[in-house]
């Protein structure tokens, strides 16, 4: 056998474009697919990428490795179909328009008119579908542009419908509460890549205040916070359940905060006289009067709460919880059936709640707050606080944290199967198994799945307005909707 000619030189490229026209002529993937049986599937999902912005390399690299699995359960003999799909809907087509139409957050939105909105998303989101394919293409991956998917297709929104209606029906969705960060002036709630752009946090002065929460005996607990105007909603205290915090008495009054923070408050306590130590596992469940009256009926409010993320880094070891305005806050308070009250509108005003300041920004409330709680004769100490400080993106104002509307999947509820299940899977590399994913899994929290944006598929859930005829209704399908409503749907 005479060894063939090889070029010393070869033109690489050429030789790869060869085989692509090879594989096109000779319907090499088409036939791979067809030729397999119908009864012995293997199903790959791929996440779809946006289309409105071109391919990276880590879209490339990831894309090797996502071809590497269907080709090798091919030469297995399994039928791999590989619809390509284009995810259409969320944030980043939202910001692409907004940049192209020139407007920003909530109500230059809605004042350009919802549906002009979202027609412009829509128009936008496929810019770059062929240089998408050529890109996939020339990579040498296998994947069915013909008959791709959409998720702005009609019969894939249906499908988002069914999956709801699915979940609702077995009692594993809800609705509730999820903290998240807000601009008021945008009025619409940051996801967390949002929070995590270049140049969000920036260096901000914010009033820091040390108050005085009377025990039942009579001691004072002390509690520290750069949110002054947070101090109306309170309705937990918490504290380190290992953090030793020290008993000091002045004047006949008993104050309490941590060992290690009595350094930081020397001149408060000037003449104080160290009575006794206690532990903040011992002091959970402790009772206190609350600073304002405004959520005084709260149900198993106004306790004092162990919790795990409390520290000594700064403040007094003593932490106040408002459970409308932080994710912490929320988790602790809610464990032991405080409920999730947030008193602020979309625009970041107080609302009826609190009666004095209703209708006042929150920011501009502080001073008032203060003044208040100084009269009452609480504030321990007031004084500046520099701080990195996340703000809005688009506008450049500080955030709030701020409790949403949103819809949960109960995910808790089948937690422990989904880590007896993980036992069956084979990774590479193993120890993903029992680190990273396994303890992500077993400690899983209900998943909201709900986002406050325009161009998306809608939560198939309506809601009566009207508090004399409660009624929800979920549907699963465009028949059921058609039904109700007596019209044809032709869009969600």
């Amino acid at each position: 056998m005479v060894y063939p000619n090889v070029d010393p030189q070869p033109n690489l490229p050429a030789l790869e474009s060869e085989v692509l026209a090879f594989w096109e002529g000779d319907r090499t993937f088409v036939n791979s697919v067809e030729q397999r049986p119908l009864d012995d599937e293997f199903v790959f999902y791929d996440g779809p990428p946006f289309a409105n912005g071109l391919p990276h390399y880590g879209h490339l690299l990831t894309g090797f490795v996502k071809d590497s699995i269907p080709r090798y359960r091919t030469m297995r003999g399994q039928r791999v179909e590989r619809r390509f799909g284009w995810d259409c809907h969320g944030l980043p087509a939202e910001v692409q328009t907004e940049k192209e139409l020139g407007i920003s957050g909530h109500p230059e939105i809605i004042e350009y008119g919802i549906a002009g909105f979202n027609e412009a998303c829509r128009s936008s989101v496929l810019r770059y579908t062929s240089e998408w394919e050529r890109y996939v293409t020339r990579q040498a991956r296998w994947v069915d542009f013909d008959n791709d998917y959409k998720t702005l297709d009609l019969p894939y929104m249906e499908s988002v419908m069914w999956a709801f209606k699915t979940l609702w029906d077995k009692g594993l969705v809800y609705e509730g509460f999820r903290v998240l960060a807000y601009c008021w002036r945008c009025e619409t709630p940051l996801s967390n890549t949002e929070t995590r752009m270049d140049d969000v946090y920036r260096d901000r002065q914010d009033p820091a205040l040390t108050v005085a929460f009377a025990l039942d005996n009579g001691d004072r607990i002390l509690a520290w916070t750069t949110t002054p105007w947070t101090l109306p909603s309170n309705l937990a205290l918490a504290v380190g359940p290992d953090i030793e915090y020290a008993v000091m008495e002045q004047d006949g009054q008993r104050y309490l905060l941590a060992d290690a923070r009595l350094g930081s408050y020397e001149r408060e306590l000037v003449g104080a006289t160290r009575v006794g130590t206690v532990l903040g596992s011992e002091l959970a469940g402790r009772r206190y009067t609350p600073l304002f009256p405004f959520l005084a009926d709260t149900p198993n409010a106004f306790q004092i709460l162990a919790a795990e993320f409390v520290s000594t880094e700064d403040g007094t070891g003593v932490v106040h919880l408002a459970p409308g305005f932080g994710e912490d806050d929320q988790n602790v308070c809610n464990s032991v059936g405080i409920p999730t009250i947030c008193p602020m509108d979309s625009q970041g005003r107080y609302t009826a709640e609190i009666v004095p300041w209703v209708g006042e920004h929150v920011f501009e409330a502080n001073p008032k707050v203060i003044r208040h709680l100084k009269d009452a004769g609480v504030v321990i100490r007031h004084d500046s606080y520099q701080h990195s400080y996340p703000h809005c993106w688009r506008c450049a104002e500080p955030l709030v944290y701020r409790a949403i509307s949103s819809w949960f999947v109960r995910v808790t509820e089948f937690r422990d199967r989904m880590v007896e299940l993980n036992q069956q899977i084979r990774w590479v590399p193993e120890h993903v198994k029992e680190g990273s994913f396994g303890k992500w899994i077993a400690n899983a929290r209900d998943w909201s799945i709900s986002r406050n944006r325009f161009w998306g598929s809608p939560i198939p859930v309506w809601k009566s307005d009207n508090p004399d005829y409660p009624r929800l209704d979920v549907y699963g399908s465009i028949e059921q909707l058609e039904a109700d409503f007596g019209v044809r749907v032709a869009d969600l």
